[in-house]
């Protein structure tokens, strides 16, 4: 017999100059493994040096003269296709050349393999070394060996049964190995052979160390191998020496036999996971593994208790491997026969054929369910790792059936791997959620990060993996720095941007703090309103931590969410049903502003450390981790906020542990009637000074104020110091001034009366600074007057006021001394300027575009536009046009081409001729949504004229909006008296509202506060619509001029006739009209249907 893979063995079996075969023959046995095709190794190896035959056949002659004719009778005993076979006489070396020739069908020729499993004392499984990812496996019974059999089901183990296995697994398990097949027993269908390991026969290093005895009898009707003689010598050294199952210690036997629990001989029932898993949790346990049912699941013998467990691999699921569900009946008379022959007598008689009855009862198995793609191989790959290998077991935890979850590591040279981990990594199973919540998040972030890593590379089953469409957006490069002035909620903040100026629409920035939820506080206007748990706790953790202080933001991403679900990020049937949050990192700038919190795992940047607001949140338990899809955008600080997310839970902190926070129970008095906010006010002034929160800014001088003390929520308005009013100029910088300097900051409050809407009136420090003498200070409000001697620091008020009239600040720009002048308003002038206009575009409210008749511009750009020759469409990428940018549009209507501004569009860079751009025309005042394919550059010749259309607004009366009461008729009569001819209109200018800054869209910018004339009639657009009970004439001020208090005179006549008339506005009668502001929580009118 010989073996190919070492001349030593040819020497061991046979007495053949091996020495000088394997010097003859440099690098022989490289060839040696078996190929796809099924040749031997010995084939391969003779048809690689067929030039040394005649060398070879030398070497044989030489040594044929020297064999004894017990080893010629031995050769004939043995299987055809033996190498070591012999004919004797002259014929002998063609007889061995043609044995080699015809092992390449594999029959009985010397093979390498890797051991795979052991089994028991004396059989291996051994699988070939081909380059097939599911090689083919033979089991192999060592010849003329019977090792001590282990315990069956409700059986025990034989006598140094599991010494004898352990035995044999440790020596061979995961070697590559030299066998062959010496003869079989087809009756019980296996196959017994010889197994060498290196150079040593491992038949014989089990009978030497006393883990097997030596059985007489082979192959039935054959001949007896030599080696048997050299077994049956090795047996009787180890039964002289005592050592193994021959030991001659006293009760040796009995105590070999393994105590062992009912899960170990197949009663589980009895065994209590739960238990079992807490009890051990976190723990590193010895095992065996002595099965692997799928990839992911391995039954386990626990050491050195024996507990045989089936452990489901914790993070991971690998392809299932089907089902085959067997007849008991038959499958446990086969399993007898098979338990009672594989370590025993190959020479039982085969079982008799099954009856029709038999047959018949094995058919009626439930349909098999095969492997699904990619089972098989995962779990050869959990074979070929741990199977009888030893691992260590880490328990984390059970799930609703009890299944117990853990984690596997297996040796690897020097270091430990995570099967877990190996099977992600390489394709063979899927990241699962819920088992990896039992892990920690370093493991859970690693097993995420590998799965997204096998989708990109496509790894196995992940090769027909295609990215889902996700809802969310990068956003590259974006970041800012600014204070905050907010807290919208856990997980929500507004912060005002260092680089727009005060009152732009852009200074404020709202801001979701990227992947993470914090409790939602639910709508107080609503009766079903309850705020979940730890709500206000984690608003007001970020208030007292961010209001008012310096951030840097780093914008990470956009999503569209559904209006209807909030921020579930459910896909909407429509457009309008869907707006976009931008979610970004926010940090504090030092660690000392953390106040005390967990910042062990915050990011640095440089030398300066950032405290991430987030993992603040998180750390607190005040907030979870939003649960992204694969390939949906997420925080770029993801991993270290799975980390304080983690540390939270370990801690119960928060909405971690089972405390109820306290209840808080705030009397809101903006939703009661006045007279129930007046009845308040003696327990108001108790007290002289009160604490409080500002939760709302109304206006300038007008706030909503929460005292906890009085667990009330008031209206509170400054005393002696008026703001400018909606829509007036300098409203927007008094409201963004007061929300930088008091919004959501603790404030003291000195309560001096309630007026008849049931506002408290008083003074309101911050730091110990009155904020009234901050506004009248920067020019944004005015002194009354009255009651001015009630007021605490009177003094400083007045001294405050002068001090921005001196500097002509804000409303105070066009003052002069002893004149009062309205509001942002400039000084009309004695002789008023008159444009002769043509209205272009109706807007709500009163408002209108219109081109001055005569201008020159117009005929000129219209000439310009006329002779431009549009080619087709740019090309994508080529031209991305900008918020703010003048571009050429193609008009939906007329498919004219007119100067455009673009309002708003997609986020980066154009990616279809269908994105979508919205568009103002600067020219004629209206504004729609157009396709990339409609847009084209300007020339910068066409493009820096000014715009042709002028916003107005009609003067001295209030029209309604589009969604109040009779704003929708307003807005149809003020479209039929200007745009039903191209008639001309005389627009006496009363005064310029440039408060809006530049014009950014529709509705925007400079604004004509205009009296509109008919020339026909000489009568005014303005007195019609009050006359038809369309608009109300604006309240006379105090500081009006005699021009202005004229004016509103002389339209006061037209007002009362659509008052005596009812109609429009005044159909139920004189309404409160003169409210320039709705108190507190008050609620408009429903509109009509």
């Amino acid at each position: 017999m010989y073996p190919p893979s070492s001349g030593k063995l040819l020497a061991q079996q046979d007495d053949l100059a091996a020495t000088d075969v394997a010097r003859a023959l440099p690098g022989h046995g490289k060839g040696g493994e078996e190929g796809d095709d099924g040749r031997s190794s010995v084939y391969v190896f003779y048809c690689t040096y067929a030039p040394t035959r005649a060398f070879f056949s030398s070497l044989l002659t030489r040594d044929r003269d020297q064999r004894s004719s017990s080893s010629d009778q031995e050769a004939e005993a043995k299987p055809h296709g033996d190498p070591s076979r012999g004919s004797g006489g002259g014929n002998r070396d063609a007889k061995y050349i043609a044995a080699i020739m015809a092992s390449n069908t594999g029959a009985s020729g010397w093979l390498r393999g890797k051991v795979k499993a052991v089994t028991s004392g004396d059989c291996l499984l051994i699988m070939g070394s081909t380059k097939a990812e599911i090689p083919p496996e033979k089991s192999i019974t060592l010849s003329y060996l019977m090792a001590p059999r282990l315990a069956r089901r409700n059986g025990v183990d034989e006598p140094f049964a599991w010494e004898s296995r352990e035995f044999l697994r440790k020596h061979c398990i995961g070697k590559e190995v030299t066998f062959r097949v010496d003869y079989t027993a087809p009756n019980i269908g296996r196959e017994f052979g010889t197994v060498y390991l290196g150079d040593k026969n491992v038949a014989y290093l089990v009978v030497a160390a006393g883990w097997a005895r030596v059985k007489e009898q082979g192959p039935k009707g054959g001949e007896q191998s030599p080696s048997l003689a050299e077994l049956q010598r090795l047996e009787e050294v180890a039964k002289e020496q005592g050592l193994g199952r021959w030991s001659k210690e006293p009760d040796a036997a009995e105590e070999s036999i393994r105590d062992l629990p009912p899960s170990a001989i197949g009663e589980s029932s009895g065994f209590d996971a739960k238990g079992f898993a807490v009890a051990n949790k976190g723990k590193s346990l010895e095992a065996v593994v002595e099965q692997v049912r799928d990839g992911s699941t391995v039954r386990v013998y626990l050491l050195p208790s024996f507990q045989f467990v089936q452990i489901y691999v914790a993070g991971v699921q690998a392809p299932s491997m089907g089902r085959r569900p067997p007849n008991p009946a038959v499958v446990a008379e086969v399993e007898g026969i098979a338990e009672d022959t594989a370590n025993g007598d190959d020479s039982v008689e085969a079982p008799a054929p099954l009856t029709t009855a038999q047959r018949l009862a094995a058919s009626a198995v439930s349909t098999e369910i095969p492997p699904d793609r990619w089972g098989r191989q995962a779990k050869h790959f959990t074979e070929t790792r741990v199977l009888n290998r030893d691992v260590r077991i880490v328990v984390e935890g059970t799930d609703t059936y009890n299944n117990i979850i853990g984690l596997v590591y297996y040796p690897d040279g020097d270091t430990a791997k995570d099967l877990s981990l190996e099977l992600v990594e390489n394709g063979l199973a899927k990241y699962v959620e819920w088992s990896a919540n039992m892990l920690d998040v370093e493991v859970k972030i690693k097993l995420k990060n590998a799965e997204l890593q096998a989708k990109d590379e496509k790894l196995r089953m992940w090769n027909d993996f295609k990215p889902p469409v996700t809802d969310s957006k990068p956003i590259h490069d974006q970041k800012f720095t600014g204070k905050v002035v907010e807290v919208v909620s856990g997980d929500c903040i507004i912060v005002a941007d260092d680089a727009a100026p005060l009152g732009s629409p852009s200074a404020e920035r709202r801001i979701n703090l990227s992947s993470i939820r914090a409790p939602k506080l639910g709508n107080p206007r609503r009766e079903d309103y309850q705020p979940e748990k730890f709500a206000r706790e984690s608003k007001e953790f970020l208030r007292t931590r961010l209001i008012g202080k310096q951030v840097s933001v780093e914008m990470e991403y956009s999503r569209r969410i559904s209006t209807m679900d909030g921020q579930n990020g459910v896909p909407a049937t429509k457009m309008a049903d869907t707006r976009v949050l931008d979610y970004g990192s926010v940090f504090l700038g030092s660690p000392s502003q953390a106040g005390g919190d967990d910042t062990s795992s915050i990011p640095s940047t440089g030398n300066q450390p950032r405290i991430n607001v987030a993992e603040l949140l998180l750390s607190r338990g005040f907030a979870n981790t939003s649960k992204h899809r694969d390939y949906e955008e997420r925080s770029h600080y993801f991993d270290l906020l799975l980390a304080a997310h983690s540390r939270a839970e370990k801690g119960k902190k928060g909405l971690h542990s089972e405390k109820i926070p306290p209840a808080m129970h705030i009397t809101d008095l903006t939703m009661v009637n006045a007279k129930k906010a007046k009845d308040f006010l003696p327990f108001l002034q108790r007290n002289r000074r009160h604490t409080a929160i500002v939760e709302y800014v109304f206006s300038g001088h007008r706030f909503k104020l929460t005292i906890p003390k009085e667990t009330c929520s008031i209206a509170f308005s400054l005393s002696g110091v008026r703001c400018p009013g909606k829509d007036e100029p300098y409203s927007s910088e008094a409201i963004a001034l007061m929300r930088r300097m008091i919004l959501q900051r603790d404030v003291e409050i000195e309560v001096e009366a309630v007026d008849r809407t049931g506002t408290f009136i008083g003074s309101l420090w911050e730091s110990k600074t009155n904020m009234s003498s901050v506004l009248l200070e920067a020019g944004l409000a005015k002194l009354s007057s009255f009651a001015l001697d009630r007021i605490p620091d009177a003094h400083v008020l007045t001294r405050a006021e002068k001090s921005a009239k001196q500097q002509k600040l804000k409303i105070w720009e066009n003052y002069v001394e002893g004149e009062v002048v309205s509001n942002g308003a400039a000084s009309a002038s004695k002789q008023k300027e008159i444009l002769k206009v043509v209205a272009t575009e109706v807007l709500g409210g009163g408002k209108f575009y219109a081109q001055a008749v005569g201008d020159q511009r117009v005929s000129s750009i219209q000439q310009q536009l006329a002779s431009l020759k549009l080619k087709d469409a740019p090309v994508i990428g080529a031209f991305n046009p900008v918020k703010g940018e003048i571009v050429l549009a193609q008009f939906s209507l007329d498919n004219s081409w007119n100067r455009a501004m673009i309002v708003s569009g997609p986020r980066g860079a154009v990616e279809s001729v269908d994105d979508k751009f919205e568009v103002f025309y600067i020219d004629f005042g209206n504004q729609e949504v157009v396709p990339y394919s409609r847009i084209r550059p300007a020339d910068p010749s066409i493009s820096s004229s000014p715009a042709l259309a002028q916003l107005c607004s009609l003067a001295f009366i209030k029209v309604p909006g589009l969604e109040d009461d009779y704003g929708q008729e307003a807005a149809e009569y003020l479209s039929e008296c200007l745009l039903s001819s191209s008639k001309q209109y005389q627009a006496m200018i009363e005064e310029r509202d440039t408060s809006g800054g530049k014009s950014r869209g529709q509705g925007t910018g400079t604004i004509l506060i205009v009296t509109l004339v008919d020339p026909e009639t000489e009568s005014s657009i303005n007195a019609a619509m009050l006359e038809e009970g369309l608009a109300r004439l604006e309240r006379s001020k105090r500081w009006d001029t005699m021009e202005r208090k004229t004016a509103l005179q002389n339209l006061e006549e037209f007002q009362e006739k659509a008052k005596k008339q009812r109609v429009g506005l005044w159909i139920y009668g004189d309404v409160d009209s003169d409210e320039d502001e709705q108190a507190p929580g008050g609620r408009k009118p429903v509109p009509r249907r």
